[in-house]
């Protein structure tokens, strides 16, 4: 880029640059000036002069004279060009003159107004206008894949700029709209940033905030402002929101579950303490340990606890599990013992009574023993 300093309104030549020259390094140098203009008195001296001109020029066509059909045609062609310098500029426009293609400036008055005749005029409206970018796909600092799309607001306020400086600057703006938008995203984490990150879930308005200086800076070439920029849109891409939806889930459950632990605690923290306070009970360390494990299951548990009655003592319990024991068990059918020796399964004989007397045998004696003479004959 030369660095000789071009008049006004001319484009700078030379050799192309083989490096980025910037939003700085543009070599359209044209900027916004007022126009010569009047503003309703004139306009409305206009519209008489012309109604003056074309009202004269009858009777001089009238007169059948080469000198007044003369007049008349100059008085027709004058009262044409008084009307070309009259326009009517509705609120929020504004007219770009240029007249044979120089650029003379731009009339910002609304209602009825005069400018130069036979100048080409061109509206530009400075209206507050938005747009919403289409829903792109990036990837946020982390890798994963997200959706994202943002409302940006914005007016033009250079209209020269706006008109010569690039070829189409609704259309200028839409895109640069988009490239600003993917290239913040790209550094933010959508969620979980570290310290001294911020996240694109997170810090909604300093990404807002990041997204409108972005894109003010890149359309300030076009003449254009940034009103604001809003994210409008989102979420993870498809194909990962089923897994980062159970990692949130997760997260918030873990959450949930540390805050009724840490009230749990502190529930059965203040019971022990009021308990020894006002020396309600005496709690031995084995007693204490099961109070708090049992405070702890009730208080911490998704189920509804059902409650179990101590009736007593260890020891009472114990003698009443074993006599609740006894009492549940099945009683077993009990027999006589047999009263004879046990029979076989040879046909029994009938027994006599032992022999009484002094030759009966002694219980110890052997067989034989203590027989009578018959016995010995026998």
């Amino acid at each position: 880029m030369s660095d000789t300093t071009a008049p006004p309104q001319e484009s700078v030549g030379g050799e192309p640059s083989g490096r980025p020259v910037g939003h700085d390094g543009t070599r359209v140098d044209v900027t916004e000036q007022p126009a010569w203009s009047l503003g309703a008195g004139g306009g409305g001296l206009a519209i008489l002069l012309v109604l003056v001109l074309l009202g004269g020029s009858v009777p001089l066509f009238m007169t059948s004279t080469p000198v007044g059909t003369l007049l008349g045609v100059v008085a027709i062609v004058l009262g044409l060009l008084a009307l070309t310098a009259v326009k009517v500029i509705n609120p929020g426009q504004t007219l770009v003159v240029q007249f044979f293609g120089r650029y003379l400036g731009t009339i910002r008055r609304t209602g009825l107004v005069a400018t130069v005749p036979l100048s080409t005029r061109k509206r530009v409206s400075v209206r507050v206008r938005n747009f919403e970018t289409s829903e792109l796909k990036v990837n946020d600092a982390d890798g994963n894949p997200i959706n994202i799309a943002a409302i940006i607001v914005w007016q033009v306020a250079d209209t020269a700029k706006a008109s010569f400086a690039v070829e189409d600057y609704t259309d200028f703006v839409r895109v640069q709209a988009e490239s600003a938008l993917r290239h913040v995203a790209m550094s933010h984490p959508y969620d979980d940033a570290e310290a001294g990150e911020q996240s694109l879930r997170g810090a909604t308005e300093v990404v807002s905030a990041e997204i409108a200086a972005e894109v003010a800076a890149r359309v300030v070439v076009a003449g254009v402002e940034v009103v604001e920029a809003r994210i409008s849109n989102l979420a993870y891409a498809p194909e990962i929101a089923q897994a980062m939806l159970q990692r949130q889930q997760a997260g918030a459950i873990i959450a949930a579950r540390s805050r009724i632990v840490e009230g749990a605690v502190s529930m059965v923290e203040d019971a022990l303490q009021r308990l020894e306070a006002e020396s309600i009970v005496t709690l031995d360390d084995e007693r204490r340990a099961a109070m708090v494990s049992n405070l702890l299951v009730v208080l911490c548990s998704d189920s509804r606890a059902t409650p179990v009655v101590n009736a007593g003592s260890r020891r009472s319990r114990t003698c009443f599990r074993s006599v609740r024991g006894r009492r549940g068990a099945p009683s077993r059918p009990t027999s006589a013992p047999p009263s004879g020796p046990p029979t076989t399964g040879a046909p029994s004989r009938p027994t006599s009574a032992p022999p009484s007397g002094p030759g009966a045998p002694s219980p110890g004696a052997p067989p034989g023993a203590g027989a009578g003479p018959a016995g010995g004959a026998g």
